[in-house]
């Protein structure tokens, strides 16, 4: 082969060029992210097989598309191309089925050529909806509280002057709204504080922190009417973070106690149950209905909205207790019998 003023040129290296192309399929499978490539007549020359997988079909022309935004995103690119200074990249969402699908439209060479880059974004939408449930839910709970506290606030100024006998009831009730609003920020502080990442462990004695416990609630759950037992059989030794375990004993026994009326009882069982640990708590509380039993762990979630308020519950007692067993390995289950109480089980690995 000779050039222009008859140098010789050196054939392209097929073999070279293949094991390129070669190297290229093997590189665009394994992305997690789909490709398409559309040409300048808008035909699909190139999709990798994530794209087949994101979109569920194959497809040889950008008009064909099955899902609509994405049709029109590829069109839209396509004529914005024809100005002398296209955008360098447009991003839409949409979904397929039940999945969020993100799609990064940009133009390459030859002119007039678009690729289309497609991103499974299911998961991410809902880590996003689940954030901005939580922030509308945590500005709901701190609002109440922090409006009674101003209400109440106000309410003192006057009985003070006008029936001082009235005084130390409203006094009592601002107490209360103000440590239910300690509480609640607590406990927001406590969930990110374990949503953060993962504690130091060490060899950990559960036995020992039930006990520790136990005594803790005892006063106030006397004072309250509450006769507060434990049988514990150690030692139960386990690894992880004593201090995220003694909230999740503590959070069940204050949860408990809460909804247990006057003259109650409380029981808290801790011992070995094969290669687990496992720690009861059980009730003679108002006990919770059945619809609601698979509901009670999550964030802010109530079987009696007003009784909670009433007692100073903050909805997140029992979500900590379920984010603190999983994240040592374990698991909490609850069985209950409105009217009769509730039983809440933690099992978690024994230490080798």
């Amino acid at each position: 082969m000779t050039g222009a003023r008859g140098a010789v040129l050196a054939p392209p290296d097929v073999g070279l060029l293949r094991r390129e192309l070669a190297a290229r399929d093997i590189v665009l499978s394994a992305m997690s992210e789909g490709v398409l490539l559309v040409d300048p007549s808008g035909r699909i020359i190139y999709t990798n097989r994530a794209a087949h997988m994101i979109l569920g079909n194959v497809f040889k022309n950008a008009d064909d598309v099955g899902p609509v935004p994405l049709r029109e995103a590829i069109r839209q690119e396509r004529s914005r191309l024809e100005e002398p200074d296209p955008a360098d990249a447009s991003v839409r969402h949409f979904e397929i089925g039940d999945a969020i699908v993100e799609a990064t439209t940009r133009p390459s060479k030859p002119r007039g050529t678009v690729v289309v880059v497609l991103r499974d974004v299911t998961h991410a939408g809902r880590i996003e909806h689940l954030r901005r449930d939580f922030v509308a839910n945590a500005s709901h709970e701190l609002k109440t509280p922090v409006a009674s506290i101003l209400a109440l606030s106000a309410t003192l100024r006057s009985v003070a002057r006008e029936d001082p006998d009235k005084l130390t009831a409203f006094l009592s009730r601002l107490e209360h709204e103000a440590g239910r609003l300690a509480a609640l920020v607590t406990h927001l502080l406590e969930l990110s504080r374990l949503e953060a990442g993962t504690p130091e462990r060490s060899r950990v004695r559960l036995d020992e922190l039930v006990e520790i416990a136990v005594e803790r609630v005892r006063s106030g759950a006397e004072a309250a009417g509450l006769l507060v037992s434990a049988v514990v059989r150690g030692p139960l030794l386990v690894i992880g973070s004593e201090r995220d375990l003694s909230h999740l004993i503590e959070n069940l026994l204050e949860n408990a106690v809460r909804y247990t009326p006057h003259g109650g009882q409380v029981h808290a069982i801790a011992n070995r149950n094969g290669a687990d640990a496992q720690l009861t708590v059980t009730d003679t509380g108002i006990g919770i209905p059945a619809k609601d039993l698979d509901r009670v762990f999550e964030r802010f979630y109530r079987v009696d909205d007003a009784r909670s308020r009433e007692t100073g519950g903050t909805g997140l007692g029992l979500s900590i207790v379920r984010h603190v067993a999983e994240a040592h390995g374990g698991s909490v289950r609850v069985v209950s019998t409105p009217g009769a109480g509730s039983a809440f089980t933690v099992r978690l690995p024994l230490a080798s």
